[in-house]
């Protein structure tokens, strides 16, 4: 190992700290768009009747059952 050896840093790693500097409400802004869009409460009896009406598929599915 070289005496003046510098661990390398990516240009992207070296952006997003960059970034992070430049503004650092980032993570706490992203972490409220996640759970405005994904972080939502899951209703269990309504996803047990969605999976209790599905229809198996035909294995073709643009053919008819009457041949």
């Amino acid at each position: 190992m070289p005496l003046f050896w510098k661990p390398y840093k990516s240009e992207v790693t070296n952006f997003i700290e960059q970034l992070k500097a430049q503004r650092p409400t980032l993570e706490a802004e992203q972490r409220a768009g996640r759970a405005l869009l994904w972080d939502k409460a899951q209703d269990r009896a309504a996803q047990a009747d969605f999976d209790e009406a599905k229809v198996p598929q035909q294995p073709y599915v643009y053919q008819t059952s009457g041949h």
